[in-house]
This record gives C-alpha cells, sequence and structure tokens, in this order.
C-alpha cells in the first residue's frame, strides 16, 4: 500500500506476460491498466480509461500481436497494444459495460467479450466491420413474439466466461444463475445443465476451469464456497467450503493440479488433490476396501492392456 504507484481503488485482474515473468498487468476500478516491469516493480507503462476497468487479458499464443483486451464501463472494447503504446483499436457492438473478456487458446485473433447487455460477441480483431458472430442461448429457435430476448446469451448481466484449453468450447456465467457451455466454432448452445449457479456478483466473476483432468471440472465461486462442476455433463460434484466469507476468484495450476482461491476474508486457501496411497505389489488393489474418494481426484488413466 506504500508503493507510490499502487492502485487507488479494487484491483480487478492480474495477469503475467503470457511468454516471461518480467512483466505483469494489472487493472483496477481506478480507471488504469498498468504494466509493471517485474525486476523494478515500477510501471513500464500506463493505459488510462474513462471508466472502471473490470477486466483485462493477453492472447496465451498470440506471436504476431500484443494487444490486452480491455473490459470496462463503456460499452466499446478497448484493445490496448503493448508495442506502441496506444489504445486506439476499439470494438463497438454491445450496448452496456464490458465485464469479461478472453482470448481463445486456439486462434489468436480471436476474442470473446461478456456483457451487461446480457450478450457475448465473439470477435476476429483484424475484422474493422463487427463482431464474427453473436451467442443465442435458444440457438435461434426462439419464437417471433418475444424478439427483445433473441441473440442473447444470457438473460442477465454476462460477469464471466472462459475458453477451456483447447479452446473448442467457451463456459459463460451470468447473474440469471445460469451456466452455459457453447461450442466455439459454430457459436452453438451445447445445452448442458449445470442447475443454478448462484451468482450476485456486480463485477466480473473470475472462475477457473482445470487442465490436464479427465473428467475437466470448472471451479465457480459460489458465496463463501467453491462449486465444482464437470464441464461437459453439468454434474455438481462437490462444494469446496473452508473461506469464512465471499469467494472473489479461482486460479487453476495445472502443473501441480491445484487450485488456488481468494476471499473477502482476506485469505487465499490451496486446494490440493488428495493422493492415493500406495498399494503393496503383492497385495491386489480390488481386494483393499475401497476409498470413496472424490471423483474429481480419482485417477482416470487405464493402460492398454486393460482395455483389451
Amino acid at each position: 500500500r506504500s508503493h507510490p504507484d499502487v492502485h487507488k481503488f479494487s484491483v480487478e485482474t492480474i495477469q503475467w506476460y503470457p511468454h516471461d515473468t518480467g512483466m505483469f498487468t494489472s487493472s483496477s476500478f481506478d480507471k488504469t491498466l498498468k504494466i509493471w516491469d517485474t525486476n523494478t516493480l515500477q510501471p513500464a507503462d500506463i493505459f488510462h480509461f474513462e471508466g472502471a476497468v473490470y477486466s483485462h487479458h493477453m492472447s496465451p499464443v498470440a506471436t504476431n500481436h500484443c494487444l490486452i483486451a480491455v473490459g470496462t464501463k463503456n460499452p466499446k472494447v478497448q484493445l490496448c497494444d503493448l508495442r506502441s503504446g496506444s489504445s486506439s483499436h476499439i470494438l463497438q457492438g454491445h450496448r452496456q459495460e464490458v465485464l469479461a473478456v478472453s482470448w481463445s487458446p486456439r486462434h489468436e485473433y480471436i476474442l470473446a467479450t461478456g456483457s451487461a447487455d446480457g450478450i457475448v460477441k465473439l470477435w476476429d480483431v483484424r475484422r474493422a466491420s463487427g463482431c464474427l458472430s453473436t451467442l443465442d442461448q435458444h440457438n435461434g429457435e426462439k419464437s417471433k413474439a418475444s424478439s427483445e430476448a433473441a441473440n442473447t446469451a444470457h438473460n442477465g448481466r454476462v460477469n464471466g466466461l472462459r475458453y477451456t484449453n483447447d479452446g473448442l468450447h467457451l463456459l459463460t456465467i451470468g447473474t440469471d444463475d445460469r451456466m452455459r457451455l457453447w461450442n466455439s466454432s459454430t457459436g452453438e448452445n451445447t445445452l448442458v445443465n449445470y442447475g443454478k449457479v448462484c451468482n450476485e456478483s456486480r463485477k466480473g466473476l473470475k472462475f477457473a476451469i482445470s487442465c490436464g483432468c479427465n473428467p475437466e471440472f470448472a471451479f465457480v465461486p459460489y458465496g463463501g464456497a467453491i462449486a465444482v462442476y464437470t464441464v461437459f455433463t453439468g454434474e455438481l460434484i462437490t462444494m469446496l467450503r473452508g473461506h469464512y466469507s465471499t469467494v472473489n476468484c479461482c486460479v487453476f495450476q495445472p502443473h501441480f493440479q491445484e487450485l488456488y482461491s481468494g476471499s473477502k476474508d482476506c485469505n487465499i486457501l490451496a486446494w490440493i488433490p488428495a493422493p492415493r496411497e500406495a498399494v503393496p505389489d503383492d497385495i491386489s488393489e480390488k481386494s483393499l476396501p475401497q476409498q470413496h474418494l472424490n471423483p474429481a481426484y480419482e485417477d482416470a488413466w487405464s493402460s492398454s492392456d486393460d482395455e483389451g
């Protein structure tokens, strides 16, 4: 807090530069995005906006551009260029503030944005003419009588979105207490039913998707707990309880298969998978009493011999 360049209000998003740890970025309700030099802990650049910054994201796979997508209180999506230091690029199409932005991990020019207008848009940032597509929760089958709700992804504010790690699907969360899984190439709602996903956040909701697990899991802040869902079947596996107040964010660490969560209780918790105890060679595993392991931690691997 004593640092001269500290943000004045709530810090909403922090991200390492995807290609090395010499730089990281932070954005805040103080209407700024700061580019930090890790070695000196001084801002190398500061971008200023007209309104509070809800979310920003750098592409994890880009090699031909250095654009940071920024969602603010302004309905225009801002693109800040690290190379030129300018934020002149804008994407127009949303009607209300942009709460969530995410680059595709598969295509470096494809960007997804979610807004308070209930709309999720996919963009090719090379195209100035407008967005590629607008996701429709009804897959185009809505009756014409209620055309107002046509082409909305949610019946509320869209305040969270993330691509799956292969980039083939997009998961979105809205204040209509719904989570939806979309085919990112066709824009189709896959109609996976996650049930009621309680979401009262007035800001961006920072949830996480596992990497290197089978099946894949979504870790969603759910009041003072974290709900763990299977991404492709919608099953609620468990609720992780340990925080004393509202959970704000989740991050998944694929190398250690660990989950980290931050909360208003001022704690960061590390959730570590329960390891299986080694079985001696002379004992058949099937003869042991079956432990009721959380399915999230079960080993789903099988050798080719077992498959016959």
